[in-house]
């Protein structure tokens, strides 16, 4: 039996390595006119969400089928059919809360995020898809504004508020998002003057494994990735090539394929200001950070690999979606539409969300 199941796994594998060349082959083939229709390459296909009052800023990708998205006026859908319809399922009375995070675990559990400063940041737990919700926590602290979750696993998770008295500010849970603590600071770097987290993709928090966690920072004179490898309880600080100095400017959003290799996306959000080397990469867990050497061409908030794949990833924005084939050296521009953030999924589903209303999800 065991050599059954080493079997059933080699060929898991080549089947999913097979799935995934054919989708790096599709998004970096030539365009459509040169081959015909039956060959175009992959592209972003809206789903219309019925919401174009909506910015979905908060993205959880569960398969090609089932995904969750978080926005604003509190509002919350999911889908279960790859788009073609969707569910309202926003918490009742969250009508004047900013959704900006979602994680979810399958079809029915998931944790939101609303950012604000007090009481306006607070996070909300569903078991049963939306139907009902429990508000798990609601920030006691004036001081505090949160802007991003992330999970390890389908219990141990964690959020980041910008920072209080010097430092940023870390709550973790341990059942699955139902209760919340704050961690002690003793082990977390002093923060920048004028140093925060941008609540703009969902992506400011990220996790790889069962223990590690990078958090990007911008708003100071140098835009930092924090990196812990216990949780959320001690923390170095590092340096990245990422446009600083300015509130407007910074990281926005980190990806990791494991513990090791990461890509960084920011620049400055404001559209008529450049964001010259708005992307950069590391292989060794982001104590060290590499400027891409031909970067995306404009801001970027969101960022997500592509499945099983060791070096090709997407970068959004509101100008348009960069892909890189070669692990974040270098990125082109593959599609001009408006989003703000992305999440790929192990069965090569690959999703986008942004303004008015927009989900799309990429179709080969």
């Amino acid at each position: 039996m065991g050599s059954t199941r080493g079997t059933g796994r080699t060929r898991g594998r080549a089947t999913a390595m097979a799935a995934c060349a054919a989708a790096l082959a599709a998004l970096t083939a030539v365009p459509a006119q040169a081959h015909g229709p039956e060959h175009r390459p992959a592209h972003w296909e809206l789903k219309d969400t019925g919401t174009p009052q909506a910015r979905f800023r908060g993205l959880a990708a569960v398969s090609r089928n089932t995904a969750w998205v978080a926005g604003t006026g509190g509002t919350v859908l999911r889908t279960t059919d790859g788009g073609e319809s969707w569910r309202n399922v926003s918490p009742p009375g969250a009508g004047e809360l900013q959704f900006r995070d979602v994680e979810a675990f399958d079809a029915r559990r998931a944790v939101v995020l609303a950012i604000g400063e007090g009481e306006a940041s607070r996070v909300y737990r569903t078991d049963d898809g939306g139907a009902t919700w429990t508000e798990v926590f609601r920030n006691p602290d004036p001081k505090a504004f949160y802007d991003c979750l992330a999970f390890f696993d389908r219990r141990h998770g964690l959020a980041m508020s910008d920072p209080v008295d010097g430092k940023f500010r870390i709550l973790s849970t341990g059942d699955g998002g139902r209760t919340w603590k704050v961690l002690p600071d003793r082990g977390m770097p002093a923060a920048q003057e004028g140093e925060a987290g941008f609540a703009a993709s969902g992506q400011c928090l990220v996790t790889s494994g069962t223990r590690d966690v990078w958090l990007a920072t911008g708003g100071a004179a140098r835009a930092r990735v924090l990196h812990s490898s216990d949780r959320g309880r001690t923390w170095t600080a590092t340096d990245s090539p990422l446009p600083a100095g300015d509130p407007a400017r910074g990281v926005f959003a980190l990806a990791f394929r494991d513990r090791a290799h990461g890509l960084a996306v920011g620049g400055d959000f404001r559209p008529d200001q450049p964001s010259p080397q708005a992307a950069a990469r590391t292989s060794d867990s982001g104590r060290t950070w590499r400027p891409a050497a031909a970067p995306p061409p404009a801001y970027r908030s969101g960022v997500a690999w592509l499945p099983h794949s060791r070096t090709a990833a997407l970068a959004v924005g509101p100008t348009g979606t960069d892909l890189t084939t070669d692990a974040g050296r270098t990125w082109r521009t593959v599609d001009t539409g408006s989003y703000d953030t992305v999440d790929c999924t192990p069965d090569h589903g690959c999703w986008a969300a942004g303004e008015k209303g927009r989900v799309a999800r990429l179709e080969h």
